[in-house]
């Protein structure tokens, strides 16, 4: 096996395990860019980007991990709407 092929079977076990744990978070997207992984996409809270960093960062040890997850807040509004 070689480093590349290495490398796309430990993100393809990175998000079946991103799917399979406690989180099921199926948004963020996983590709290699250069010689680093580049981690995007939104998730709901930043404690789940949390968790996802932690475990990104301990399945592709070796491997630098570049963060681009932004957290959607779905936060009620906090005044009426106004129509122009």
């Amino acid at each position: 096996m070689t480093q590349g092929e290495n490398t796309e079977y430990r993100i393809a076990h990175l998000l079946e395990k991103l799917a399979s744990e406690d989180i099921a978070e199926l948004g963020v997207r996983i590709e290699m860019r250069g010689g680093s992984v580049l981690l995007s996409g939104s998730v709901s809270t930043m404690a789940c980007r949390d968790e996802i960093l932690r475990i990104a960062e301990a399945e592709l040890t070796g491997l630098p991990v570049l963060d681009d997850l932004t957290v959607a807040h779905s936060n009620a509004p906090d005044g009426p709407e106004e129509l122009a």
